[in-house]
């Protein structure tokens, strides 16, 4: 079991209601009815959202098309748009206190974690600043005399973003900057269950002065809310973060008007590790990849691959460790696991944990629900003696379960890391690195660590192979992917090739 901090709510946390933004006003929904949010780790109400429907996603996605049309940003220079996104990571960076709470609360995530999350997402905003002024296109002068060929980057459109609830502050700055840098207008629709803190970032980009209509944000369910912007022909892309089936879903939408469609979706990470390994940090790595965010993590390290020489052993120090994790409050600083986002979810991971007991494997440590007076609570939980076949191995739990699998040799282990539909991430542990290299080259994921996990940096692309999406967020392309290509065929001086020739034929 590991140390519990018991949850007390705040005593002065009043219910805020929000408004959504749309056209620069902030307005109620056309239905006028409310969605409450209950904090997940206190059991009290702390937000209550307009419930939106497809008419309120109509006349967002009207504003969008209309500022994008008019030009009031994707005209703009790119240091002007890069200077309006400085600004705006400034102003997240001076709220960044009040981001934390509002995402802690909502989530259940522990308040610290959320501090580093929000510092991340201002270094990302940043970063999408200086790609706004280096977006180019391409020139050929090689084409012979009379031709000039040149390739122009555009913004893409009107692009909808539809961002999960477990991240909700990290992940719309994976998206809103880039496609902001490339001067592309957007609707906004976040998990209904965490609205809050890219509401108040709608404050910020409208105080920054980001013009009435090139951001819009609109609340509610994604039936209600969600389902017309992954079909409407007015928005030219859709960038989707949250489960593998809805983002089935969106792609076939999408179909129907042929958007293009980004995706960044779940994943079953491996961490294979050798008997050679620095043990000590892997031990640590281990316990952080899996129970970090309570598991509910899209990179989260919920696959063990250890090698059958150090099994036994790796389980008993995971075992050990995972007792010294601080598991409660969201808000208490020293927590580092907080609560389940909901009943309901709480009940799915329990459902996969008997699962994977009746399929044959053994429960090590957890299992059960933390049973304190208020919110939803899982215990750190580990399965040994799991087999590549059980559902557990296979499917994404989200939540914090960690499964251990073995393997002789590293083509068995390689099979194992690529025997399912995800590819997201996966590490490798050895102090060979060719070793590492040699393994991290055959796994198919599109993020491999190498004695290390779940670092990351703006600079380096994410997003995964298989039914783990498609498409990359981050790094230096990340504002391409919000652009379409415009070729510009010039023909220079006289045309000296004519197709019909003055003359008759006989006079030929």
């Amino acid at each position: 079991m590991a140390v519990l901090i018991v949850p007390k709510p705040p005593a002065d946390i009043a219910v805020r209601d929000f408004k959504m933004l749309i056209a620069g006003e902030w307005v109620a929904a056309v239905s006028g009815r409310m969605l409450e949010r209950i904090a997940p780790g206190h059991g009290v109400p702390v937000s209550r959202y307009p419930e939106g429907s497809h008419i309120d996603a109509e006349r967002a996605i009207a504003a969008a098309k209309q500022s994008f049309d008019t030009g009031i940003w994707n005209s703009k220079t790119g240091a002007e748009r890069s200077n309006i996104l400085l600004k705006i990571a400034d102003m997240i960076e001076k709220r960044a206190e009040e981001l934390s709470f509002w995402d802690a609360v909502e989530a259940g995530k522990p308040i610290s974690q959320v501090r580093g999350e929000i510092a991340g997402a201002v270094d990302i905003w940043r970063y999408a600043a200086a790609l706004a002024r280096d977006l180019h296109g391409e020139s050929y002068n090689t084409l012979g005399d009379g031709t000039l060929g040149v390739v122009l980057r555009e913004a893409i459109g009107v692009v909808s973003m539809i961002t999960p609830w477990n991240f909700p502050f990290l992940i719309i700055s994976q998206k809103l900057p880039f496609a902001l840098a490339a001067g592309c207008s957007c609707v906004v629709k976040p998990s209904e269950m965490t609205s809050a803190s890219t509401l108040i970032l709608g404050e910020i980009l409208t105080e920054a002065g980001v013009p009435a209509g090139v951001v819009n944000i609109i609340t509610g369910t994604g039936a209600g809310a969600g389902a017309l912007l992954s079909t409407h022909a007015d928005v030219d892309m859709v960038s989707f973060t949250g489960s593998t089936g809805v983002g089935r879903l969106i792609m076939a939408n999408a179909a129907q008007t042929l958007k293009k469609v980004s995706l960044e979706l779940g994943g079953k990470n491996p961490q294979i590790v050798f008997p050679d390994a620095d043990l000590d940090a892997f031990i640590d790595a281990a316990v952080f990849g899996a129970y970090f965010n309570a598991g509910e993590c899209c990179n989260a390290g919920s696959r063990l691959i250890l090698h059958k020489d150090i099994a036994d052993d790796v389980i008993s120090r995971i075992i050990d460790l995972t007792k010294k994790v601080r598991l409660g409050d969201p808000l208490d600083p020293q927590t580092q696991v907080g609560a389940i986002i909901s009943p309901q979810h709480l009940e799915k991971i329990k459902t996969y944990i008997s699962g994977a007991k009746a399929d044959g494997a053994a429960l090590s440590a957890g299992g059960g629900t933390v049973d304190f007076d208020s919110g939803q609570y899982m215990e750190l939980t580990l399965l040994s003696g799991v087999t590549p076949d059980m559902a557990v191995a296979r499917e994404e739990v989200f939540g914090p379960v960690l499964s251990v699998l073995t393997f002789e040799t590293a083509e068995e282990a390689i099979h194992i890391a690529n025997s399912i539909d995800y590819g997201l991430s996966a590490s490798v542990w050895s102090r060979d690195f060719d070793t590492c290299l040699t393994v991290g080259r055959k796994v198919r994921s599109g993020t491999i660590w190498m004695n290390t996990f779940m670092d990351g940096a703006s600079e380096l692309p994410f997003g995964g192979y298989k039914q783990s999406g498609q498409g990359r967020e981050l790094g230096r392309h990340a504002v391409e992917d919000y652009t379409e290509t415009k070729t510009l065929n010039m023909h220079i001086g006289s045309r000296k090739t004519l197709w019909v020739r003055s003359g008759s034929a006989a006079e030929e």
